[in-house]
């Protein structure tokens, strides 16, 4: 049987589809409220939460205008800063002793996997047409097309793969790295532990959101590039 830490919202439930379920409702209570506190009382001269929030999403525009400009990047913000809020909210509920992280949960992250999959193919096929989408898989050439478009549809289907394992290992990986060293070491000297764990947190919500911007990219931009 696996071993496991206690959680405070494993008090009402021990199987595994209610510690997912509640602490999923958890980390969305909690950018639900952060997202009201900065907005509650917008000023012009941005303060507390609210100056907090406006650096946040200015970087995750400065993030995406690299791969797809500043216009496009803002369009495609809300999206990106709400997946980067609940991956880094759930990331960082896994270190604080008494919860656990959805994102340690591969049903989950293969979930926001499927779903950046199935959004960025469809405005590949709403701004490009079908023809062209799948034509821009099938390579420069004609004669190259049938080994083009079986290993362009194979690498579009491992970025579920690499988007969902990417995350699950390495939030898995530091759950297990907290199991430990919270049962080996009293709980004054993880506290350098806390500090890599939460770095790492950080580190995993800035990829997941930059690789979706950068598949997004991948396909509006044809339709971009039509236009110049």
């Amino acid at each position: 049987m696996e071993e496991r830490l206690f959680t405070f919202l494993g008090t009402f439930g021990h199987n595994q589809e209610w510690m997912v379920l509640s602490h999923l409702v958890l980390t969305v209570l909690i950018v639900l409220l952060v997202a009201r506190a900065a907005t509650k009382r917008i000023q012009l001269v941005p303060t507390g939460t609210q100056n907090i929030m406006e650096a946040y999403l200015q970087g995750v525009v400065s993030i995406g205008s690299d791969s797809m400009g500043e216009k496009n990047a803002k369009i495609f913000m809300p999206l990106i800063a709400t997946l980067g809020l609940i991956i880094f909210v759930s990331n960082m509920m896994g270190i604080i002793p008494g919860f656990e992280s959805v994102t340690g949960n591969i049903n989950f992250t293969l979930s926001l996997a499927i779903m950046v999959f199935l959004y960025y193919n469809y405005l590949g096929f709403k701004e490009n047409g079908a023809g062209k989408y799948l034509g821009h898989m099938m390579g420069p050439v004609p004669a190259l097309a049938p080994l083009m478009f079986p290993i362009e549809v194979i690498s579009h289907f491992s970025r579920i793969v690499s988007l969902a394992f990417r995350l699950f290992g390495s939030i898995k990986g530091d759950d297990m790295f907290l199991m430990v060293l919270l049962m080996l070491v009293p709980w004054i000297a993880p506290l350098p532990g806390f500090f890599f764990l939460f770095a790492f947190g950080i580190l995993q919500s800035f990829i997941f959101m930059i690789l979706t911007y950068v598949y997004i990219s991948g396909s509006v931009m044809m339709a971009e590039e039509d236009h110049h």
